[in-house]
């Protein structure tokens, strides 16, 4: 069910396109600090409850990036897998010319799940103006997602982290859930900068080993043989074993509300850093840091993406986007953490307060 709260959402927009069979929905939560910000998923379950989660958070991770966006998603109902190309093309037409009314005025589109650059170079065609979406390919003046920007921001609030525990970078051990776009981005950075990578997963397993992974031999497998659970030296565990994994860091990178109550006890991780989007409820969190693992929030951790998305608009390169997003997860992962340590409170509350600050400082219908 969608919350409504002083906040958002300001606009909730159900579409049909009957000749296509498109079925989609945008959420625009908060537009006090800009047009709102979000990527379009396609996935056959997505719905209005999850989209309107997501545009929320979006709202909070602009504010605490800085940005001059608010807060916006959206979804179409399609199992991408079982579309042809042309098909698919037709539904994000349709939706595209759906959306055109407040796109790009009060919305600004981006890839999400199982949409990339070349589906958002369809999207602007349709819509008409690039300004109506970020990630588009680099002929369209983009800066692809797929680039790595949202891993290179996990790198850097799991640096900052690192630092904040007055840990060694070449003692840290770490696990990464997802080893997709996000995670193998992070997984790169934190191994190239003397991290050992013990465990990665996708969704056919976990492979482990104490002794460390070799991660570009990993990523080779992953490519060419679809999995990682096809890694050779290492064991192969469920997918799910990678949350009780013995490290000092785990990083959630793929799917939402992986650690539930139930499995806090099974954390032996000092670090969290939350590379996916709502990994955990704020309850989970807050059982987490009682036992003293320290969180960097997804909407600090994770906004490697939307920087890269606010560089991609204002007409930056990939060089300048990629100092962009070091500058500022850098600085607001140490500024929450700071307020963990000098106040007490919870890694969570703390960017909450930050980014809601913000927004309110600049809205003019939220009640306050």
């Amino acid at each position: 069910m969608v919350e409504y709260d002083e906040f958002g959402p300001e606009k909730i927009i159900d579409v049909y396109h009957p000749k296509s069979g498109m079925r989609g929905f945008l959420v625009i939560d908060n537009t006090a600090l800009g047009p709102g910000k979000g990527g379009i998923r396609m996935t056959p379950s997505v719905n209005i409850d999850e989209v309107s989660k997501l545009a929320r958070n979006m709202t909070w991770k602009c504010a605490i990036a800085e940005l001059p966006f608010g807060g916006a998603k959206s979804g179409i109902i399609a199992d991408s897998k079982q579309l042809s190309s042309q098909r698919k093309k037709e539904m994000i037409e349709a939706f595209a010319e759906a959306v055109k009314p407040v796109c790009p005025s009060q919305y600004i589109a981006a890839p999400d799940m199982y949409m990339a650059e070349e589906e958002m170079r369809i999207f602007v065609n349709a819509n008409g103006s690039r300004k109506s979406a970020t990630g588009k390919p680099k002929d369209m003046g983009g800066i692809p997602h797929e680039l790595g920007s949202t891993g290179f921001g996990v790198f850097h609030a799991a640096k900052a982290a690192v630092g904040h525990l007055n840990l060694d970078m070449n003692s840290v051990t770490f696990a990464v859930e997802g080893f997709g776009n996000v995670g193998m981005f992070a997984a790169k950075f934190l191994t190239e900068h003397g991290a050992t990578l013990v465990a990665a997963s996708d969704s056919r397993g976990t492979i482990y080993s104490e002794k460390g992974l070799d991660f570009k031999d990993l990523s080779r497998v992953k490519e060419k043989e679809g999995s990682v659970v096809n890694y050779r030296k290492g064991r192969v565990l469920s997918n799910r074993d990678i949350i009780s994994v013995d490290v000092d860091m785990l990083i959630p990178a793929a799917v939402p509300n992986l650690i539930g109550i139930g499995d806090v006890d099974r954390v032996k991780a000092k670090i969290i850093i939350e590379g996916s989007n709502i990994p955990m409820t704020s309850e989970v969190e807050d059982l987490l840091a009682r036992r003293k693992v320290l969180i960097v929030p997804d909407i600090v951790a994770n906004a490697g993406g939307v920087i890269s998305s606010y560089a991609e608009y204002i007409g930056k390169d990939d060089k300048e986007m990629f100092r962009l997003v070091e500058k500022k997860v850098s600085s607001n992962t140490k500024a929450v953490l700071q307020c963990v340590s000098d106040h007490a409170e919870s890694s969570r509350h703390c960017a909450m307060k930050l980014a809601k600050e913000r927004v309110l400082r600049a809205c003019k219908f939220c009640r306050i």
